[in-house]
C-alpha cells in the first residue's frame, strides 16, 4: 500500500503526516504503520505518526501514535504541525480547531515563510488532580512528592496537559536522564504510563528542559512538556506564568494565562520533506 505523507519537527519533535482521506487503511493498523514509518532505520523516522481526518464539528481531527504504535491522547507539537500541514495543503485560515483524545484545542499560525511557520497551541487548562493525570497514590495532587525509584525517592510534581507529565527540578543535566525518565514512564504509580520532563531553573522567566516522552523516549522537544514545565515551575514558585523553555534546538514560549487558566504553547514549525511510504 502506498502511504502519501510529508514530514515535519519543531524544534526537532519529528513527526509523519498522514491524511486519512487519502489512506484507506483498516483502524487496528495505524499502530503498525507508526512502528514502521517512524522507525528510524528501516522507516522514515519520526517520534511519532499523526493522522489528520475530517470532523464535522471542528476544523479536523488529529490521532497521534508514538514511535511505539501506542496512541496518545493529544500532543502540543502535533497540534501546531497539524495547522501548518493544513496550510501548506492550501487552507488559508489562521486558527483551527482540532479534535483530539483529550478534547477541542484550538491553534493559531502566527506566520509562515517557505518551509517554516510559527504557531501556537492552546492546550487547556493544566489538571494537578493525582486521579486526572492518572497517578495512583492516595494524595490528591503529586507536587514536589517522593516518588520511589531503585531505592531513592525523587521530588516530583505531575500534571495532565490533556496527557500525563511528571515534571522533575534539576541542577544540571549531568547524569543519566534518558534512563531515569524510562523508569519513570514504566513506573507503578503510573498505570497509563507518563512522560518525563527535567527541568533547570534558568530564571524566572527561563526554563531549560530535557524530554523523555512515553512511547517514543527522548526528543529534542515537548509542547504538552513545555506547558508541563511551566505550570510545575509556577506551582513551586520557581517561575512566571510567562516563561521561555530552552530546549538544545531552540525555544517554546509558554504562557499560563490567568484570565481563563489555559496554558499556550508558541514556537517554529518547520516542513522537511514529503513522498510516499510502502506499507506492507
Amino acid at each position: 500500500m502506498v502511504i502519501p505523507f510529508v514530514k515535519y519537527h519543531a524544534l526537532e519533535n519529528d513527526f509523519v503526516v498522514v491524511d486519512r482521506a487519502r489512506v484507506r487503511l483498516a483502524a487496528s493498523r495505524w499502530p503498525t504503520l507508526a512502528q514502521q514509518v517512524c522507525h528510524r532505520r528501516s522507516g522514515v523516522g519520526a517520534d511519532g505518526l499523526l493522522v489528520v481526518s475530517a470532523d464535522r464539528s471542528v476544523d479536523a481531527r488529529l490521532d497521534v501514535y508514538n514511535a511505539d504504535g501506542s496512541w496518545a491522547e493529544k500532543s502540543g507539537n502535533g497540534l501546531r504541525i497539524a495547522a501548518a500541514f493544513l496550510r501548506d495543503r492550501g487552507d488559508r485560515r489562521r486558527s483551527f480547531r482540532f479534535r483530539t483524545g483529550a478534547g477541542i484545542d484550538r491553534v493559531r499560525v502566527l506566520g509562515s515563510k517557505g518551509k517554516a511557520t510559527r504557531a501556537s497551541a492552546e492546550l487547556g487548562h493544566p489538571d494537578f488532580r493525582a486521579a486526572a493525570i492518572p497517578v495512583r497514590t492516595r494524595r490528591r495532587a503529586i507536587i514536589n512528592a517522593p516518588l520511589r525509584l531503585g531505592g531513592i525517592e525523587l521530588p516530583v510534581t505531575c500534571v495532565s496537559v490533556g496527557n500525563p507529565h511528571a515534571v522533575l527540578v534539576v541542577a544540571d543535566f549531568d547524569f543519566d536522564w534518558q534512563q531515569v525518565g524510562a523508569d519513570i514512564e514504566r513506573h507503578r504509580a503510573f498505570p497509563q504510563g507518563t512522560n518525563v520532563g527535567f527541568v533547570r531553573v534558568v530564571g524566572r522567566r527561563r526554563l531549560e528542559v530535557r524530554e523523555w516522552e512515553r512511547g517514543a523516549g527522548p526528543t529534542g522537544s515537548s509542547g504538552t512538556g513545555a506547558a508541563a514545565a511551566v505550570a510545575a515551575a509556577v506551582m513551586l514558585g520557581l517561575s512566571e506564568r510567562r516563561c521561555a523553555v530552552v530546549y538544545p534546538a531552540g525555544t517554546l514560549n509558554v504562557h499560563w494565562r490567568s484570565t481563563d487558566d489555559v496554558i499556550e504553547v508558541s514556537g517554529p514549525v518547520t516542513r522537511v520533506c514529503s513522498g510516499e511510504y510502502l506499507f506492507a
